[in-house]
């Protein structure tokens, strides 16, 4: 791979769809390796647009407005970091030759859709997954639900970070769940996935990275599994290694390389799985950093957003493990522009903590404002270490 100088006639362009916390790390770590980088998101002023070369406000679902801009910046790589993407048009840009679409233009179209990627993992991979069914009204979501039965889960098959999702136990929230997640999906709204439930033990999200390897040619390469705690589908810490008996491990690999190689391309990619004893079941993909994969500030020689720099700029990657380490998120707690935070030199005399504040412009009271990360000698004391230090953490009113 060959690496110009940013903001000269040999400058390799990467263009990122989506500047959010995610977004803003793998700009920097991109940017460490001499690239030049175009953020985009829907709103002005985003974390990633923050430490851009150059930024653009668009509605990112509008074929048109996508396209124009690619044409006018005429990146190398588009490197999708959100699902509010009008991925058809991502196909065509392919397809024309204009850029390439990280991982590939398939990968982002299938994944930023719940029911592309839930037929693609069950119905054509064979993987083990919940019971589900998809509906489009609220007649049909009844239907499955009738089906699946009582608990389930509800989601939008467009959405992120928990947004629309809900847990039903009883025909009382049969109507409230239909109207929140057509309130909370993107782009395509009135589309859902009905869930069974899974008596799992614990979820874990695989960090599966595929990059160039010694033989020239991709490979498949696994960081340690990351433990998580998810409340109403939003991850609020995480921690790294989570304990796994090797059979579980094996099988967690396993389902994550079938998936992420159908998938194909270069990059990192986030596999949730639920886990009970020696089985396993597949869950989603991302294909870009996940919010879990915070922790990876702390705990890896290289963190996830460098490994997908890395990755897909066909470099080498090392996903060794450092040491244990946590994360706990920072939330705004308040509805509020340009809030402010105190008790930082608190938060950060934690030992062996640090910090992340993302600098959105706006709080909200369960946005995600910031996350504290810790290493510890195991990951109980780092996970002490990290909600400790969140916790120091007070947004005020600017």
């Amino acid at each position: 791979m060959r690496i110009g100088t940013p903001l000269s006639a040999t400058a390799t362009r990467v263009m990122l769809l989506g500047c959010g916390e995610l977004g803003k790390e793998v700009i920097i770590a991109l940017q460490r390796l001499g690239v030049e980088v175009i953020g985009v998101d829907r709103y002005p002023d985003a974390p990633g647009m923050q430490v851009a070369h150059r930024s653009h406000v668009i509605n990112m679902a509008d074929a048109k407005a996508l396209r124009a801009l690619v044409e006018q910046e005429r990146p190398h790589l588009i490197v999708p970091e959100i699902e509010a993407i009008a991925t058809e048009e991502l196909l065509r840009i392919e397809a024309d030759g204009l850029a390439e679409v990280i991982p590939t233009a398939r990968a982002t179209n299938l994944t930023m859709n719940r029911e592309g990627i839930r037929r693609l993992a069950a119905e054509e991979l064979g993987l083990p997954t919940s019971p589900y069914r998809f509906a489009s009204s609220l007649e049909e979501m009844q239907a499955a639900i009738a089906e699946i039965g009582f608990p389930c889960l509800v989601k939008p098959v467009m959405s992120s970070s928990g947004k629309g999702q809900s847990t039903l136990r009883s025909e009382a929230d049969v109507v409230p769940a239909w109207e929140y997640a057509a309130s909370g999906g993107r782009v395509n709204q009135g589309k859902v996935i009905v869930e069974g439930f899974i008596d799992f033990e614990y979820e874990i999200t695989q960090l599966t990275v595929r990059a160039m390897g010694e033989s020239g040619e991709v490979e498949t390469f696994f960081c340690d599994p990351i433990g998580h705690v998810q409340v109403k589908g939003d991850y609020v810490e995480s921690w790294q290694p989570q304990r796994m008996n090797p059979l579980a491990l094996e099988r967690s690999r396993d389902i994550a390389k079938k998936i992420t190689s159908n998938l194909g391309g270069r990059g990192l990619f986030g596999v949730e799985l639920f886990v009970k004893g020696d089985e396993v079941w597949f869950s989603e993909v991302s294909p870009r950093p996940h919010d879990t994969g915070l922790v990876t500030l702390t705990s890896q020689r290289f963190s996830e957003f460098e490994l997908h720099a890395r990755a897909i700029l066909k470099l080498p990657v090392d996903v060794a493990l450092r040491e244990p380490g946590a994360s706990a998120v920072v939330y705004g707690g308040m509805e509020e522009k340009g809030i402010a935070f105190e008790g930082v030199e608190k938060a950060l005399a934690v030992p062996r903590a640090d910090i992340r504040l993302f600098g959105k412009p706006e709080a909200f009271e369960r946005r995600r404002m910031g996350v504290a990360v810790a290493a510890g000698d195991n990951t109980d004391q780092a996970r002490e270490r990290a909600k400790l230090s969140a916790s120091l953490i007070k947004p005020v009113k600017g």
